[in-house]
This record gives C-alpha cells, structure tokens and sequence, in this order.
C-alpha cells in the first residue's frame, strides 16, 4: 500500500474513534425503592459495565415512558427496548402468560419460581416471543391480597359489590366476578388518586407494592387473601435484540439474571417484614379461611382450561409437584 493510502486510512480511524455507545430504555410502573425498581436499575448498571459502557439503558419508573400496556405496543414497534413489565399487560398479547396467576395457584413464592424455571416457563417464553418480545428472566412481584377502604374482608360475601381495581388483566377480572365483586380495570399509575377520590373502593397487590406506593394510606383494611401469583417478566423488544451481537444479547442476559436474583431475594425478604411496619401504621389486616374463595374460583379454571386444556393442567401439576 503506498504511503498517502496508510496515511488516509490512518485518519479515517482516527477520526471514527471509539464505538459508538448505544442507549436504550427500559419501563417500568413501580415507586423508587420497590424491588422492580431497585432490579431494574441494578440491571441498566450491569449492562453499561459488562459491555465496558458500551451498551446504556436508562430506567424510566414510575410509568415515565408510559404505562406497561404502552410499553408492550412500543417493545412490539421497537421503539422501547426493555421492561420490568406486569403479567396482566403481558397476558392481553401473550394470553399463556395469564396461567400464572390462576387462583390460589401457588402457595409460596419458592413453588412459582420453580414452575417458572421448568418446562412452564419455557413454553410461555416461546409464545411470547412469536408475539414480538423476548423474557429475559422471571422476576418477582409477588403474591396478591386485598385492601379497601369499607370494612373487613374475611368472606367472599364481603366483596358483593365492591369496586375493586385490578390491571387491566383478565385472570384477575375473572377471579373478582368470581367472587362476587365488581371489578374495574385501571392502569396503577392512576390507582393512588381513585382509592383517595373514592373511584374505586379498593385493589389488590402484593404487600411490596402497597407499602412502596403508598396506597396503605387510603386503604385501612388489607385481607391475606393470598388469592393470586404475579410475575414481573423482564421483558426486551425483539426487534431490538435482534439487531444486538450475540455478544451482547449474552451480556444482555447474563445481567438479567444476576439482577432477577436480587429481585426475588428483596421480594421475599419484604413480603416478610412488611406486614409488621404496615401494621405499625395502622392497618388492620384480616385474616381469611381460603377454603369459600377457592370455591367461589373454581369456574375460572374451567374457563381458561376450555382455551388452553393441556398448558392449564401442566401448569397445575408442575405447581402441585413443587409445593410437595
């Protein structure tokens, strides 16, 4: 090669630098300081240091890039590239997904990890990936239980009428007319101000979500339902991953999982201790004999056993095997 040509060369490398730094974003619904929220920023800080700052997500909570029904229409067009989404939002394009949180399911958050790390889980992964999205990993939201601001929950009849809010979901839609409720579907980021306003009358959420965006506030009754399992899957937009290296997709995934791990523990470590800080506060908790609500729900495994026959009963034994 002649010299000029060395030197040409020379300055176009020059001039071009480092790689090019890649931003992303990732969305989420949760408060600061919930495990969602902590997760998810521990995962944007593994990525930007597994790939040496070349890969930047920045964390968007508190529905700041919309709420996770939005977010899954824009993981789907490529435009968002991440989420800690909601298992409802999830359901309404991946209806496999909703099988997770079938009526007193799961007992323990051990025994939903388990059947989401199986064969389960896998098989929910490959129907959300042919609609667009890739799970990344299964992190925790946790097991779900009923707040309202009238009186003390302890029977279904207790429910009759009751507006209660739920994730524009419907597993649990179905669950609350089971029981005799008047469901209302609402995004989360708009719960706080219906509970205060008397929109609704009451919710239900794992103790964690309660606690982190403060709705205990507005709701003085919380009944240990235990009703239903929720999952956070780490969500990414397939478009965008299939544009990364497999190098990165790796890193991609290697910080999903490390941060899931840290996800799951915060979730059961403050499922535990929240109860007494609630309590602290003021909150009367009811306890409940789940025998009438498992009743009560019996129709809502028949009806989604007549859409997914075999993933329901596989999902019910895979659950019933884990809790031995």
């Amino acid at each position: 090669m002649k010299l000029r040509h060395i030197l040409a060369a020379t300055a176009i490398a020059l001039c071009a630098g480092p790689v090019a730094a890649q931003n992303f974003q990732l969305s989420h619904n949760a408060a600061a300081g919930n495990p969602k929220d902590v997760a998810s920023e521990k995962f944007a800080e593994l990525v930007k240091e597994k790939s040496g700052g070349r890969l930047n997500i920045d964390v968007g909570g508190s529905a700041q890039f919309g709420d996770d029904a939005e977010t899954i229409t824009n993981m789907r067009l490529g435009t968002i590239a991440f989420s800690a989404n909601s298992q409802g939002a999830t359901s309404a394009v991946v209806p496999e997904m909703a099988l997770l949180g079938l009526p007193f399911l799961f007992q323990t958050l051990d025994q939903a990890e388990a059947v989401m790390d199986g064969p389960v889980g896998d098989k929910i992964e490959a129907a959300a990936e042919a609609q667009g999205l890739v799970v990344l990993g299964w992190w925790n939201n946790g097991i779900r239980q009923v707040s309202n601001s009238k009186q003390p929950v302890t029977t279904p009849a207790d429910l009759a009428g009751m507006k209660i809010r739920t994730p524009p979901d419907p597993m649990t839609i179905d669950i609350f007319t089971a029981l005799g409720a008047s469901p209302t579907p609402m995004a989360f980021s708009e719960l706080y101000i219906a509970l205060q306003q008397g929109v609704v009358d009451g919710q239900e959420n794992p103790l964690i979500n309660i606690h982190s965006s403060k709705l205990h506030e507005v709701q003085p009754y919380i009944s240990l339902t235990n009703h239903k399992y929720e999952a956070t899957p780490l969500l990414a937009s397939k478009m965008v991953m299939d544009t990364l290296s497999p190098e990165d997709q790796q890193i991609i995934r290697d910080a999903a999982q490390e941060a899931g791990e840290l996800n799951r523990q915060m979730v059961k470590d403050q499922t535990e201790s929240l109860k007494g800080e609630l309590e602290a506060f003021g909150i009367k908790f009811n306890e409940v004999d789940p025998a009438p609500f498992v009743e009560a729900t019996q129709p809502v495994y028949e009806k989604w056993r007549g859409q997914f026959p075999d993933l329901v009963d596989e999902i019910v034994a895979a659950a019933k095997a884990a809790g031995q």
